[in-house]
């Protein structure tokens, strides 16, 4: 009897044990954002509404996107809560002229987070919007090249190649991969700047431009009620259910942002054609994502 009790005493304490070290090894809920990007997704203006037909010289193509980044995130607790006044949750560091810093942005491909914190570390309340401040695509797009004394082929060639493009308000860039090839800058780049890298039968290149001012397009749907100051990327989108957090939680909330690429990259054309043609003139003229929408999973 007294060979068993002490066998009993020993597995209560295995148990006992266990238990704690399971309990100190739980690890705290986070709240987790993600990419997601949708060709089919309503494509909207600035104002957050379905946008109408291109102008009669612009051509416009959904990209497959590679990678994205984001700078900035806001939980907003109705639509006339003014930007920075909700629940600031991330804000990427600043060089001393305000200028957001390219090698610490928060990127990720199709599916993958790219920002997580803790819960406990959210303020409470329940929130119906969120912001996002996206601050640089890459992407590949279908494109043409044809005959010339640079590129002796017989006819033209419908090729993929890589732009990548900043789209924050202002962005110092170090250096950066396009594709293949990295692209050193060591400068800040202001919203609209962009990079495209074609490559061709051992033929390769690099062109740089920049979209004019304001032309990026930022969906904002409350934008009467909260507007965006000019030359912001922060895009703004209701979630699919009011998102609330108590401090409380024990599990992990995943909120996947819906990103809409639908005709996302847009360029003017000069050829008349339906082909993007960048070494026959043709310019992109907005390449800013068409609309948001935060999904709590």
């Amino acid at each position: 009897m007294r060979k068993s009790h002490q066998i009993t005493k020993v597995v209560g304490l295995l148990l006992a044990t266990t238990f704690f070290v399971s309990c100190s090894k739980k690890e705290e809920a986070n709240l987790v954002f993600k990419f997601k990007f949708d060709k089919n997704q309503e494509r909207l203006n600035n104002f957050g509404l379905p946008t109408g037909p291109l102008p009669a010289d612009h051509r416009a193509q959904s990209p497959d996107f590679n990678e994205m980044a984001a700078h900035y995130i806001e939980l907003s607790p109705s639509a006339f809560t003014p930007l920075t006044e909700g629940a600031v949750i991330y804000n990427s560091p600043k060089n001393g002229n305000n200028a957001f810093l390219f090698d610490q942005l928060a990127k990720a491909k199709d599916g993958e987070a790219f920002f997580s914190i803790p819960l406990k570390d959210v303020p409470a309340g329940t929130y119906t919007y969120v912001r996002v401040s996206l601050a640089y695509q890459n992407f590949d797009i279908s494109y043409r090249i044809n005959p010339s004394t640079e590129i002796p082929i017989p006819a033209p060639v419908d090729l993929k190649g890589t732009l990548a493009s900043f789209i924050g308000t202002k962005t110092y860039v170090d250096k950066f991969l396009i594709k293949t090839k990295e692209h050193t800058v060591n400068a800040e780049k202001a919203q609209g700047y962009w990079a495209f890298e074609t490559s061709y039968m051992g033929w390769n290149q690099i062109i740089e431009g920049q979209v004019p001012e304001g032309a990026i397009t930022v969906p904002n749907p409350i934008h009467d009620s909260s507007p965006m100051p000019p030359n912001s990327c922060v895009v703004t989108g209701p979630f699919n259910q009011p998102l609330v957090i108590t401090g409380n939680e024990t599990n992990d909330i995943v909120i996947t942002i819906s990103v809409s690429i639908n005709n996302s990259f847009e360029w003017k054309e000069t050829g008349d054609n339906d082909y993007y043609e960048p070494l026959e003139g043709d310019i992109p003229v907005d390449m800013g994502v068409r609309g948001i929408i935060p999904i709590i999973e």
